[in-house]
């Protein structure tokens, strides 16, 4: 090769790769760091009071310990860490499981509302528990519709374009998490919502789930004897996507008992992605339902938090609640499906402090003067589920 063909080749080859390079930032920038979705644009609070009615700002006695309750610290995140996976310190997401049997997002109570919050240095993951049946006012709805109230589950549905109720941004999940804004002062960066078909096909694509019970669950009514998919007893089983569905939606008892076994579906599923076989085709499992989800996070973000689960250690992956005695059972009349119907009446006041409190990373939470000892709790409510 004669030198001047070398020169030619070695332009050839930087012209290659700049241009490569290009492709690559663009990309980057286009593609890699897009949302799949529409933003939250969650409203900022006027001190003028217009719009919005500001959540009361939380106040009250530092964080201590109920009488009674056994000895423990509050978590304090390790905020001079170095964040694992290249993410954020932390961050936060309003994580949605949709009621719809179809494939789209048009419809759909909000059946499972989970504040995920997210700390990529210690590193660990913390889930509060939102009841689906709090009821709650729900703001920005079409007035000519005339419904201002509607339980918590309600707002998301409200929100989807089937309804035409609500013509803000990010359809149900924005409509979801102004409503949790406006009656708890949460304020979730980001919004994560699976319909029932996509959840099955992904606990399918990672070969199923191992749950262990600590007890029967039995979603039989008296006239279903026979219904042996709505049974499953206490130990150990090997679920199939619809099974761990219908395991997740079984309300036994009570919404709180549901959302144990919901807690242990969410567990097993996170074992089965940190399998081997699983780990390495996480990226084309990620891939292959990022059109099936309503999310604005982007394929960057998703690379992260897939990033950080090898690191999670069990005892730092918490599911918690509200303690039972802020939730009071009674019945409503709804506007928005013209009955009555079962309800929670939230300690509003209460609650938005412990939401404060979740989201500086700090569970248990402080006490709050109004809450007594006097109402059996749940362990959910008082120390948390963690991961086996």
């Amino acid at each position: 090769m004669s030198p001047k063909e070398r020169s030619a080749l070695i332009v050839l080859l930087l012209i290659a790769i700049g241009l490569w390079g290009w492709i690559g930032y663009r990309f980057y920038n286009n593609t890699w760091q897009k949302p799949l979705g529409p933003a939250l644009a969650l409203p900022i609070f006027k001190p003028s009071g217009a719009g919005y009615a500001a959540p009361a700002r939380p106040t009250g006695p530092t964080s201590t310990l109920r009488p009674g309750q056994p000895s423990r610290t509050p978590y304090t995140p390790e905020i001079n860490g170095q964040p694992k996976c290249g993410g954020p310190l932390t961050l936060t997401i309003l994580a949605i499981g949709s009621d719809t049997r179809s494939t789209g997002y048009l419809y759909g109570l909000a059946d499972v509302i989970r504040y995920v919050r997210v700390d990529f240095v210690t590193p660990r993951v913390t889930v509060l528990e939102f009841p689906r049946d709090i009821w709650v006012e729900i703001p920005e709805l079409d007035p000519k519709h005339g419904i201002t109230h509607g339980k918590l589950n309600q707002a998301y549905l409200y929100g989807n374009k089937g309804m035409g109720y609500y013509h803000g941004p990010s359809e149900g999940p924005g409509l979801l998490a102004r409503t949790l804004l406006h009656n708890f002062g949460i304020t979730p960066q980001h919004y994560l919502a699976i319909n029932m078909q996509t959840f099955v096909k992904i606990v399918n694509a990672v070969g199923g789930i191992d749950v262990v019970l600590p007890r029967s669950v039995d979603g039989r009514k008296p006239d279903q004897p026979n219904r042996l998919d709505l049974y499953f007893k206490a130990g150990k089983h090997h679920l199939n996507g619809n099974q761990a569905l219908m395991l997740a939606r079984i309300r036994q008892q009570s919404t709180f008992e549901r959302a144990d076994n919901q807690n242990i579906v969410l567990c097993a599923l996170r074992d089965a992605l940190l399998k081997p076989t699983n780990l390495t085709k996480l990226p084309n499992i990620i891939e292959a339902f990022d059109d099936a989800v309503q999310t604005d996070l982007s394929p960057q973000q998703i690379s992260q938090l897939a990033c950080l689960l090898p690191y999670l250690q069990s005892n730092n992956i918490q599911f918690v609640t509200f303690p039972t005695e802020t939730l009071t059972p009674t019945r409503t009349y709804d506007k928005g499906v013209n009955k009555d119907v079962y309800i929670f009446e939230a300690d509003f006041n209460a609650l938005r402090l412990l939401v404060a409190d979740f989201e500086r990373g700090q569970w248990p939470p402080r006490v709050i003067p109004s809450l007594t000892t006097t109402t059996p709790g749940k362990s959910t409510s008082e120390s948390g589920f963690t991961c086996p």
